[in-house]
C-alpha cells in the first residue's frame, strides 16, 4: 500500500519495499531505500499485510513497506492517509477494516512486546491494560509501559510469570500461617566467641592476614540516608567529624592498609577487589561520590559496582501487579532485598572470576558500620582454621531481642545452619519443647545474634551460583488488613536476604559463626534521631549518627587501654538530639596506623608513658608512625605520613581541642527537632558540629604533615 503524504519518515530507519503481484506471482523483486533517498514519498509499513488482506480476487499490485526492526509507533494522523491509500488500491470494506483494526490496535508493539502482554492477561493481569482500546493519542505512554514491562521481565529469573507464580504460592502459605522451619529441631550453631585482645582473638587475627591478601570485599549500598533525615546516600555520610572521612573512603583505607599488609607478607602484587551493589537510587550518586575522590586511591578495576533492580508490588493473593496512583502507564515497584546481591555478583561472572584467580574468601558488610573492619582480620582467621564454607560474624543475643539468631536446624531429611528471624525463633524453640527463646547460663541465648556480615569460601561460593543462578529463597510480609487475610493495607513484594543463601547448601555443609562484642564489630547507623531516642530507651542502641561517631571513638580508646595507655574508655555522658551519648578522648586512628592488635602494640612502645584526658583530640594516619609518648589532658594533635616517612612521636602538652557544640533544640508542639537554616544535615542528624575551640593558628601548630619518605619526629 502506497500513500502519499509530505510528512517526514521516523528517523533512524531502513525501509525494505517489496513488489509482490497477487494471483500471479511470476516474479518478485527487492529494492532497497534508506532516509537518504529523499525522492521516496513517505510509505507506511503495514506487517503482514498479506495475511491479513489477502483474498482471491484480490490481483491488484500491492506496495508493502516493511521496517525492521521495528521501534516507532504510526503517526495518528496517518491513518486515514493509510485507508485512502488501500481503498485506491481495491481492497474490501472488510479488509480496509482488519487494517485499520491492526494499525489502531497492535502498531505500538513488536511480536515480543505483545507475546508478553498476552502472557501477562492469561496470568489475571488483564487489569493493567483496561481501557487502552479507548485512549487515544496515549501511544507514547504505552509503549513506555511496556517497555518497563519488558525490562522487569528480562530482570527476574523466569520474567514476570515466573514472579506471579512465585508470589502466589508465597502469599498462600503466608494466608495458610505455614511455617517455613516446619519439622527442624534448633541446637547450637559450630562456632567459637572471641574476644578484644586475648591469645585466641590474637592468633586468630594472625591466622586471618595470612589469608586476606586472597580475599575479596563487597558492600550491599543500596539505601538512601532517608531514615536518617539525610538526603544522599548513606556511604557519603561522614564516620567521624574530627577527619570528616566518609564510609566508602574508610572501607577503602581499610582495604588498601590491607592490601598493603599482604604485599610486605610476600604477594607483590595483590590487588583486594571490592564490590559495591547499588540501586536505582544510589548507583549515579555512588559512582559521582567515587569519581570525585578518584576511587579514593583505588586502582583502576579494583571497585567494581553491580546495580539492583526493583520488582513489581502485589495487590492481593491472587499477585494483582499494581500501578502507580499518579500514573496508569507505570508498574509500582520496590526493592527485591539484599539478596539480591549473590545474583548479581553471579551475572557479573565475579564470584567465578575471583575462584579462578585462587581467591579464598570474601566478606559481605553493610553501608554504615564502621567497626566492622576491626573484626575482620580475627574472623578471616576463624574462616580458615575451623574450614568454614559460610562464617557469619555476630554478638551475644538477649532472648528476645529483635535481631535474628544463627542456628543449627535438624530434620529427619536434612542439617541446616542458618539465619532464623527473631519472630520466628521463639515459635520455633517452643515447637522443639525448648521452652521458647530462653537464655543458657551465660545469661544470654544459645543463639548469637546475625549482623549480616558474611564470610564466604569464594570456590565453594562460585560453585553453588552456577548451580542455582545466585537467586536466594523469596518470602513476602504483607500487612493485612482483615481477619480473613484477604485484604493488604498496602501493596507488598517479593523479598530476599543475603544471609539467607545457607538455605542453598547441601546439607551438612559447614557453616558457621564467630562472636565479638558488639563495641568492636558493630555499630549501624540508621535511624533518626526521634526513632533513635525511642530504641535506647527501649535497647540501649540508638543506632544514630551520633551513637556511630561516638562508638568510632569509643573503640580507639578501647585498644589504648587494653596495650596499657591511660585513658577514659567510657568518657562523660552527654545529650544530643535528646540521645545519650557516650563522649570521651576523640581518638582517630586511621586503618593505615595499625590494622591488628599485634601492630597496635608495636606502635606503642612505651605505653606508660600515653596519658590522654576525656576532651583530647589525637588523629594519627600513617604507617611508620610510632608514638614514644602522648601526654594530653585536653589539646588536639594531628599527624599524617606517607609510606616511607618514619615519623616518632614525644608529646606532652595541652591546648585547645575540638569540641561538640550542640545544634537544635526540641518543639514540642511539632513533636520534632528546630535547627539553623543553614545547618548541614550532616550534623542536624547528629544534633551537634565540630568545632575547634582555638585558632586556626593554634590548630596548624599542632598539625604534621610529611608527604615525602624520610625519618621525623613531633615533638613538644
Amino acid at each position: 500500500v502506497r500513500t502519499r503524504s509530505t510528512a517526514r519518515r521516523p528517523p533512524h530507519s531502513r525501509y525494505r519495499c517489496v513488489r509482490a503481484t497477487r494471483g500471479n506471482n511470476k516474479h518478485t523483486h527487492t529494492k532497497e531505500h534508506t532516509n537518504t533517498n529523499a525522492h521516496l514519498r513517505k510509505i507506511y509499513y503495514i506487517p503482514k499485510l498479506v495475511s491479513l488482506a489477502s483474498k482471491p480476487q484480490h490481483t491488484t499490485t500491492q506496495r508493502i513497506c516493511e521496517r525492521t526492526p521495528r521501534k516507532t509507533m504510526f503517526p495518528s494522523s496517518s491513518v486515514k492517509k493509510t485507508a485512502i491509500g488501500v481503498a485506491a488500491a481495491g481492497l474490501s470494506i472488510a479488509a480496509i477494516y482488519q487494517i485499520l483494526k491492526y494499525l489502531t490496535s497492535k502498531n505500538s508493539m513488536n511480536a515480543e512486546e505483545q507475546k508478553l502482554v498476552e502472557e501477562l492477561k492469561s496470568m489475571g493481569q488483564a487489569h493493567l491494560f483496561k481501557g487502552w482500546d479507548s485512549m487515544q493519542g496515549k501511544d507514547a505512554d504505552k509503549k513506555k509501559f511496556v517497555q518497563q514491562l519488558l525490562k522487569l521481565n528480562g530482570q527476574y529469573p523466569g520474567g514476570l510469570k515466573q514472579y506471579i507464580l512465585n508470589a502466589r504460592d508465597l502469599l498462600k502459605k503466608s494466608k495458610e500461617g505455614a511455617n517455613p522451619f516446619e519439622g527442624f529441631t534448633p541446637k547450637k550453631p559450630s562456632g567459637i566467641a572471641l574476644n578484644l585482645g586475648d591469645a585466641k582473638f590474637i592468633e586468630m587475627e594472625e591466622a586471618g592476614m595470612k589469608v586476606i591478601g586472597k580475599s575479596a570485599f563487597c558492600i550491599v549500598a543500596g539505601g538512601l540516608g532517608e531514615r536518617l533525615g539525610y538526603n544522599g546516600i548513606k556511604v557519603e555520610l561522614p564516620y567521624e567529624t574530627v577527619t570528616e572521612t566518609c564510609y566508602l573512603g574508610l572501607y577503602c583505607k581499610h582495604i588498601l592498609s590491607l592490601q598493603a599488609r599482604a604485599r610486605k607478607m610476600g604477594d607483590k602484587d595483590c590487588i583486594l577487589p571490592l564490590a559495591i551493589m547499588t540501586s536505582g537510587d544510589t548507583n549515579e550518586k555512588t559512582v559521582a561520590l567515587l569519581k570525585a575522590n578518584n576511587d579514593f586511591g583505588m586502582a583502576p578495576g579494583q571497585i567494581i559496582i553491580v546495580k539492583q533492580e526493583k520488582v513489581p508490588t502485589l495487590n492481593d493473593n491472587n499477585a494483582s501487579l499494581v500501578l502507580k496512583s499518579d500514573d496508569p502507564f507505570t508498574l509500582q515497584t520496590k526493592p527485591h532485598g539484599h539478596g539480591d546481591v549473590h545474583m548479581l555478583l553471579h551475572e557479573a561472572g565475579l564470584a567465578k572470576k575471583w575462584a579462578e584467580e585462587g581467591r579464598k574468601y570474601l566478606m559481605f558488610f553493610q553501608d554504615t558500620n564502621g567497626l566492622v573492619f576491626h573484626a575482620a582480620p580475627a574472623a578471616f582467621g576463624v574462616s580458615a582454621t575451623m574450614g568454614f564454607e559460610v562464617n557469619s560474624l555476630t554478638v551475644p543475643r538477649r532472648p528476645g531481642e529483635a535481631v535474628g539468631a544463627i542456628c543449627q536446624l535438624e530434620s529427619k531429611e536434612r542439617s541446616l545452619t542458618c539465619n532464623v528471624e527473631y519472630n520466628q525463633l521463639n515459635g520455633l524453640m517452643k515447637d522443639a519443647g525448648f521452652g521458647g527463646d530462653v537464655a543458657d547460663d551465660s545469661g544470654f541465648s544459645p543463639y548469637p545474634g546475625n549482623l549480616n556480615i558474611l564470610i564466604f569460601s569464594i570456590p565453594d561460593y562460585a560453585t553453588t551460583l552456577e548451580k542455582c543462578g545466585g537467586m536466594v529463597p523469596e518470602f513476602v510480609n504483607p500487612k493485612y488488613k482483615d481477619a480473613e487475610k484477604t485484604i493488604f493495607k498496602k501493596p507488598t513484594r517479593l523479598e530476599c536476604m543475603m544471609q539467607d543463601y545457607p538455605k542453598l547448601l547441601p546439607s551438612g555443609a559447614k557453616v558457621g559463626f564467630v562472636s565479638m562484642e558488639r563495641a568492636l564489630c558493630f555499630s549501624a547507623v540508621k535511624n533518626n534521631a526521634v526513632d533513635a531516642r525511642g530504641k535506647q530507651a527501649k535497647t540501649g542502641f540508638p543506632e544514630s549518627a551520633c551513637s556511630g561517631e561516638s562508638d568510632a571513638y569509643k573503640i580507639a580508646r578501647m585498644y589504648l587501654n587494653l596495650i596499657g595507655g591511660s585513658v577514659d574508655v567510657d568518657g562523660k555522658t552527654q545529650e544530643y538530639n535528646r540521645i545519650k551519648t557516650s563522649v570521651g578522648a576523640k581518638l582517630v586512628f586511621q586503618p593505615e596506623f595499625a590494622c591488628t592488635v599485634s601492630e597496635f602494640k608495636d606502635k606503642f612502645p612505651k605505653p606508660s608513658q600515653v596519658t590522654l584526658g576525656t576532651e583530647a583530640t589525637v588523629v594519627l594516619d600513617g604507617e611508620d608512625i610510632v608514638v614514644n609518648r602522648l601526654e594530653m589532658k585536653k589539646g588536639y594533635l594531628c599527624v599524617k605520613a606517607c609510606p616511607g616517612a618514619e615519623v616518632v612521636v614525644d608529646w606532652k602538652g595541652d591546648g585547645p581541642t575540638m569540641e561538640f557544640k550542640p545544634e537544635g533544640k526540641w518543639n514540642e508542639d511539632k513533636g520534632a527537632f528546630d535547627y539553623p537554616e543553614d545547618l548541614a544535615e550532616i550534623y542536624r542528624i547528629r544534633g551537634y558540629t565540630t568545632v575547634f575551640s582555638g585558632s586556626e593558628e593554634d590548630k596548624a601548630k599542632c598539625t604534621f604533615i610529611f608527604d615525602k619518605p624520610g625519618k621525623y619526629t613531633v615533638s613538644c
